[in-house]
């Protein structure tokens, strides 16, 4: 059993490459923006979407947790921008006896992620464009990994065919 936590900036792949991971794995995809959306949508804005990013999060991880406990394989598709997020991953994977799995989707190219970005449907969590090269370098910089546990980074510039299998053989390690 594992839990993979994705990584990347928004439109850099970890939504597509999930979805194509949980067909191959049968593994289930906890997607921190259907979680956020759904909040953002049931609430009329009535909080500060920043409080809705952080009750998003509490419920991923009971989902996680309950997942885990089932003996699923648990995929969660999210930006990794907080150490919390490596803190409370590691922490299920040991409760559960799973193994913790990384993998960073990674493009470096802010053209391209804008594209990206206005080519998909958008959900209402979700950003629409960089605005900051400036912020796009600092947040894919400031990523966050765990040390001590093997982690892979695919260059999503390159077609997913290129890196789809490494990342399969790396889950079932």
């Amino acid at each position: 059993m594992f839990f993979l936590q994705m990584s990347g900036f928004p439109g850099s792949g970890k939504s597509t490459l999930s979805g194509l991971l949980a067909k191959s794995t049968k593994a289930i995809v906890i997607d921190h923006d259907v979680v956020k959306t759904a909040l953002l949508e049931s609430i009329e804005n009535d909080l500060n979407p920043k409080r809705v990013g952080g009750i998003s999060y509490d419920i991923e991880w009971s989902l996680v947790d309950f997942y885990l406990s089932q003996g699923h394989d648990v995929i969660h598709d999210s930006p990794c921008l907080y150490d919390e997020m490596i803190n409370r991953g590691t922490a299920l994977t040991e409760k559960h006896g799973a193994k913790y799995k990384y993998v960073e989707c990674f493009l470096d190219d802010v053209n391209e992620i804008n594209d990206r970005l206005k080519n998909r449907i958008r959900m209402p969590s979700q950003i629409d464009e960089v605005t900051s090269e400036e912020g796009f370098k600092k947040t894919i910089n400031n990523s966050k990994k765990p040390s001590g546990v093997k982690c892979i980074r695919v260059d999503t510039s390159q077609p997913i065919s290129d890196y789809i299998h490494e990342v399969i053989a790396y889950l079932a390690e």
